[in-house]
Order: structure tokens, then sequence, then C-alpha cells
């Protein structure tokens, strides 16, 4: 599986990490840094099935194909992997006021459960495939969560890979 893992990565792919400190009502996460793979896929062709293949290759079953919500919110229930597909958007990071980032089709995150996220702008054609580690049901928050609901997002099991790179990319060397 890790030599169909390597074969799908983009020449050149890089992944970028960094933590976002809790934002008012969006947590972030204290504990796991956001993942910004840039150039992972090739950008011609059909960016969303190569997404699609290798996030349900190294373990994150694909669930949608859409843009990202323009509001500010985050997934309390589940860690997302998201592949730019098409086109090119800034989406804003952590929360209002929060980190502005530029990605483009090819690209990939992996944003830890509680990490805010919100469309800034995007490109006529900007499609993006969205995936889950099995057993995440994830859940659209918009408001402050509880105490309780914060310890339960923090118990939240790390995935077995990272959704782009298989069991030896970055996701285990910075999440585990």
């Amino acid at each position: 599986m890790a030599e169909q893992t390597v074969n799908l990565l983009a020449q050149g792919a890089r992944c970028e990490h960094f933590m976002l400190p809790p934002n008012g009502w969006v947590p972030n996460n204290s504990r796991l840094p956001v993942l910004v793979w840039r150039g992972a896929v090739d950008p011609k062709g059909d960016c969303a099935a190569r997404f699609e293949a290798f996030f349900a290759q190294n373990g994150w079953p694909p669930q949608w194909r859409d843009s990202v919500f323009d509001y500010h919110h985050f997934h309390s229930t589940a860690h997302e992997a998201l592949g730019i597909a098409s086109g090119d958007a800034e989406l804003i990071l952590g929360g209002p006021h929060g980190r502005v980032i530029a990605v483009s089709a090819g690209d990939a995150l992996v944003l830890p459960a509680g990490t805010g996220h919100c469309l800034l702008t995007a490109g006529r054609r900007f499609q993006v495939v969205g995936a889950y580690p099995p057993g995440q049901q994830w859940d659209i928050r918009r408001d402050a969560i509880s105490e309780a609901e914060r310890i339960a997002m923090e118990a939240l099991p790390f995935p077995s890979s990272d959704p782009v790179a298989g069991e030896d990319g970055p996701l285990a060397r910075h999440w585990h």
C-alpha cells in the first residue's frame, strides 16, 4: 500500500504545519497542528478522483465534493481532510481574524477537530473533496462548545495514517 501512495503523491509535494490558538468561540486544537500539503497531486486532469483514491487508500473515506462554507465553523466530532480538486481560494483558518491561506488545485489540508475554517474568496470552479477518519461523523458548529464537548473532542482517536502520505506521513510525526 505504501508504494501506491508514493506513486500518487506528486513530485515536489511538501507539507507545512502550524498551530492555531483558541479564538473566542472557536476552540481550534491545542494539541494538534493543521497540516497543509502544497502540490499533493498534479493539478492536471481529474484531481477530485485522485484525492478520493488517495484518501480512501490511506484510510480516510471520501464523503463529499463541494466547496467550503462561507461562514466560520468547525467540527467537534471529527478530524477533516480537504483536497482542493479544482480552482483556487483563500480560506481563513482558526476563526474570525484567524490565519488566511491561499489554496489551489492539488493542495490538501488536514484539520484537527475544533479547527475553525471559512471560505473567504474563491475562483469560479473551486471544488473540494472532503474525507474523515472511519467512525468519525462530522458535525457543524457555529458556536462555543461545552467543557464536556471539548473533553470529548480532545479524546477523539488519532487517525492511523496521513490522508495524503499514508502511515509514515507527517500526520504520524506531528499528531502522535
